[in-house]
């Protein structure tokens, strides 16, 4: 059996339906939504993020790996979208679906996990490292694989997934999530942000 072939959780079935009923084609591909699965479920008593929420994909996936004791609140500008993501996390207290700009993720940090799909990610990288909690986990999908150090794009230097590799403050990686698509997933260090984490 396949990754593929494995069984998908009901709600990341009902998100992906909003999804197509609403014409959003940016939903978590399910390679990174198991990957999304894991990092939740290794902090089950965790405070769960994300930025991005779409039609509640990611979400979902995030979801099925939700502890008992963990809860998981999630941030989508779209006033429509987010309102469909509610609507799938209605019956569980866990879950809070919020509208507007990924900054009002700020009052619930730190994070134990961070999936930052949409604001913060390029426009304020460094806050996005701030939000985590010490051991808290990043996950930063959508890049394209690499061959080269630095990383490439586009011909250029990835300024932006070098940001993240390099950061003092995180223990990062990249991983394919399928050939032609990749992400990094991180760890901040237990010594903070300032100085040698050595």
């Amino acid at each position: 059996m396949n990754m593929a072939e494995r069984a998908v959780p009901a709600r990341v079935m009902v998100a992906e339906r909003l999804a197509a009923e609403a014409g959003f084609e940016k939903s978590c591909i399910p390679e990174v939504g198991r990957l999304l699965s894991l990092t939740a479920a290794a902090k089950p008593h965790g405070v769960i993020a994300e930025s991005g929420t779409g039609s509640g994909v990611g979400t979902a996936w995030l979801h099925s790996g939700l502890g008992t004791g963990a809860r998981l609140v999630t941030v989508e500008r779209d006033a429509e979208l987010a309102r469909r993501a509610a609507g799938v996390f209605a019956d569980d207290k866990r879950v809070d679906v919020l509208t507007g700009d990924w900054r009002l993720l700020e009052e619930h940090a730190p994070f134990d996990v961070f999936f930052c799909d949409g604001g913060g990610k390029r426009d304020d990288p460094q806050r996005v490292v701030e939000l985590l909690a010490p051991g808290g986990l990043l996950v930063l999908d959508d890049f394209t694989p690499s061959p080269y150090w630095p990383p490439r794009f586009g011909g250029e230097v990835d300024e932006l997934r070098l940001f993240y590799l390099t950061h003092p403050a995180l223990e990062a990686t990249e991983v394919l999530t399928t050939p032609a698509s990749s992400a990094i997933v991180a760890s901040r260090r237990l010594q903070g942000l300032e100085g040698d984490p050595g």
